[in-house]
């Protein structure tokens, strides 16, 4: 796995796509345990909302299909990078269930892309400006990890149970 995923040490031994797959319906499950009067309540100042995280996500999932667009349809690329802070500041007033709807069907657009570039993709490279050149796999592998990550703050905002 590429050093450059800032989210690998979230990653958890099973195939990257089960992962990506499974995502979904994770955060479905730890929305419903939260429950819709509780999501968008901020654990703590300055931290975001099961909301927020997963408008977040669906954000995110945007960025990265594009960037893998990008690296499949340019030769050496160099991508966007974003500002999550300013991003976030969008999401007041939409319903986590809204945003998880977005994330499900990006998420299954951009899975049937990498499900078919890879493997012969793996190597194609773009150029962050603030991480260097990366990968496709790089950027998958970084998805997956940046999944789990924001599940486990979602098992947090849950309780306990999770």
């Amino acid at each position: 796995m590429s050093k450059l995923n800032p989210y690998e040490d979230f990653l958890d031994g099973r195939p990257i796509e089960v992962i990506l797959a499974a995502a979904p319906e994770a955060i479905r499950s730890m929305l419903s345990e939260i429950g819709d009067a509780n999501a968008s309540t901020r654990p703590a100042p300055g931290k975001w909302s099961a909301a927020e995280i997963v408008c977040h996500l669906a954000d995110c999932e945007l960025v990265f299909g594009f960037r893998l667009r990008q690296a499949l349809a340019e030769d050496g690329p160099t991508i966007q990078p974003f500002d999550q802070g300013k991003w976030a500041a969008q999401y007041s007033g939409i319903p986590a269930g809204r945003a998880l709807e977005v994330f499900s069907a990006m998420r299954g657009w951009n899975l049937g892309l990498i499900q078919s570039a890879l493997p012969e993709a793996r190597g194609r490279t773009m150029t962050h400006p603030e991480r260097g050149v990366l990968t496709f796999q790089a950027v998958v592998e970084t998805m997956a990890g940046h999944d789990l990550n924001h599940l486990t703050q979602l098992r947090k905002i849950a309780g306990p149970a999770q």
